[in-house]
């Protein structure tokens, strides 16, 4: 089963203008996507090629911009919150209104989060505390999306665009970001999907 992870970052910078020695402060909290990368896609010696991580930046000064990783085509890439950055300020030097590769499997357009929810052509799943619990749930689809929040999380306005997705729990608390995708990977890996 294909995974994607569909982050919204609120604050993250939409251009490449942040400093790599302060991601969280300089960067809108860009070190939350960092650390969501390195989550969606790092094993021990390898990546997750069965694994996408889009992120849209909703931070100063232009946006929004989106950046799609494919686990596939990644190269390049590092496990470090620095390595990554590099990457994603690379992939800033130049946005276009059409999606285009910045490096391998990094691409990078101004399409904003309904945007991305609008072209996802399979089951949308809502992470939140408030719903079915993930071990109790079966996917029958190829492919599955599953959006969350960064720090701040979903808009009342965001929330309404996931009106029609399923709420899956992973936990009963507010976890980070990252921490979520790690936890679908694990519960997704005991059910050999």
């Amino acid at each position: 089963m294909k995974k994607i992870f569909i982050l919204k970052a609120s604050k993250a910078k939409t251009s490449k203008d942040f400093l790599l020695n302060d991601m969280p402060g300089d960067g809108g909290r860009m070190d939350i996507v960092a650390r969501c990368v390195n989550s969606s896609f790092f094993l021990s010696h390898g990546l997750r090629n069965d694994t996408e991580f889009i992120v849209t930046f909703e931070g100063e000064p232009n946006p929004p911009v989106t950046l799609r990783f494919k686990g596939d085509r990644l190269k390049y890439m590092g496990p470090d919150e620095r390595c990554i950055g590099g990457l994603i300020k690379k992939a800033l030097e130049n946005v276009t209104e059409e999606e285009k590769e910045s490096t391998p499997g990094i691409f990078v357009s101004k399409k904003g989060f309904s945007d991305i929810l609008k072209e996802a052509d399979s089951d949308i799943v809502y992470l939140h505390e408030d719903g079915e619990d993930i071990q109790t749930q079966t996917f029958s689809s190829d492919k599955v999306y599953f959006v969350l929040g960064d720090h701040l999380g979903l808009s009342e306005e965001d929330e309404s665009l996931l009106e029609n997705a399923k709420r899956i729990s992973i936990s009963p608390m507010v976890l980070h970001a990252d921490h979520c995708i790690i936890i679908v990977h694990n519960v997704l890996d005991r059910k050999n999907l």
